[in-house]
């Protein structure tokens, strides 16, 4: 989802309403670059938000989520030609929910963040989902769909999407880091999302 689906990353939005904007980013860069393990990245720069209060989640999904270039193209697009859709993010069930409703994806799992007495804690509910959860969630849905691996898309932007790259038949980098990009069949640099239509009839 983030910086895929939409232009942000949640995280760092959110961090900006704790005056903390910078401290987090440089964490989710590292950890986008492959530097920083994804579990480790998430613990550390949720600990920063420990206390914010619960209702800038809607400041940021009203005010600074923006879908990227050509995302609904490429949605509607899919839908038409009768492709099940999911939304695989180490990002937070807040913004995934509300994009699968409004955009009508099939699916959606993403990390659950805690709040109490209307603020964040700084952790998340249950497990944390990272580059094995995305990989594991994509393999249960192709078994479960009954679909070949050739028969599966990938998209994803960082190294936490590498693995669920992996378990896809086409794998896409998308505005992608270097590493990634170098891992993927496919990389869309500058266009939208919807320049993948360019490779199909």
């Amino acid at each position: 989802m983030d910086s895929t689906l939409i232009t942000i990353e949640c995280i760092d939005e959110l961090a900006d309403f704790a005056g903390k904007k910078e401290e987090v980013s440089t964490v989710t860069e590292a950890a986008m670059r492959g530097e920083i393990d994804y579990r480790e990245s998430l613990r550390r720069r949720l600990s920063l938000l420990a206390g914010l209060d619960a209702r800038v989640l809607a400041r940021v999904f009203g005010e600074r989520l923006l879908l990227s270039p050509g995302a609904r193209e490429l949605l509607e697009a899919a839908q038409n030609a009768g492709l099940r859709t999911a939304i695989l993010s180490g990002g937070f069930t807040y913004f995934t929910e509300r994009l699968r409703i409004e955009l009508g994806f099939d699916f959606a799992t993403s990390n659950e963040l805690e709040i109490s007495g209307g603020k964040l804690t700084g952790r998340v509910v249950g497990d944390i989902v990272d580059a094995a959860a995305k990989a594991h969630h994509l393999a249960k849905l192709t078994d479960e769909l009954g679909l070949k691996k050739e028969q599966v898309i990938a998209c994803g932007d960082g190294a936490n999407d590498l693995m669920m790259m992996a378990q896809a038949g086409l794998s896409v980098a998308f505005r992608a880091k270097p590493a990634t990009r170098a891992k993927a069949d496919i990389a869309i640099n500058f266009g939208g999302l919807d320049s993948l239509l360019n490779l199909f009839d």
